[in-house]
């Protein structure tokens, strides 16, 4: 086998990437009569879990850069669906409008639907032992 093929075979980052492309596909096809993309979901269900971190944290517990998740929290805050409030110092936290928590509770049956897909499609892996491996993988990714 060459080292091209190898790594194609091999390669965590690159079938990490291309799974999660196709999952974000049928989660965003679910989400799309709301209007709303997968990180802009996650960070719906982040505020609206309580979580009230500044942007920096949110965007660590949420894994995505920081600046994605200010992008994505410009659109929630035009769409009227969260709003700013004051933070300690200079940071800002978040909290859902009323209209925010009844997107974000009419988007949780379609992601419930989107989550059922993926799991009856599995077939010959358990939904937590796929889960439990990709833990593994992101803590094996973390810097030490």
């Amino acid at each position: 086998m060459t080292d091209l093929e190898a790594i194609g075979k091999t390669c965590f980052a690159l079938h990490a990437r291309m799974t999660a492309r196709i999952l974000s596909r049928t989660y965003e096809a679910a989400l799309r009569p709301l209007g709303l993309k997968l990180p802009q979901f996650g960070i719906l269900g982040a505020i609206g879990h309580g979580t009230t971190a500044s942007e920096t944290v949110l965007a660590e517990r949420l894994g995505l850069e920081r600046t994605t998740l200010v992008r994505n929290l410009k659109l929630l805050i035009q769409n009227g669906w969260v709003e700013p409030i004051p933070g300690e110092g200079r940071g800002l936290r978040h909290r859902l409008t009323p209209e925010g928590q009844a997107l974000l509770e009419a988007a949780i049956p379609l992601w419930h639907q989107a989550q059922s897909q993926v799991e009856t499609r599995l077939k010959d892996v358990e939904g937590d032992e796929a889960r439990k491996a990709m833990r593994a993988l992101r803590k094996a990714s973390h810097p030490a």
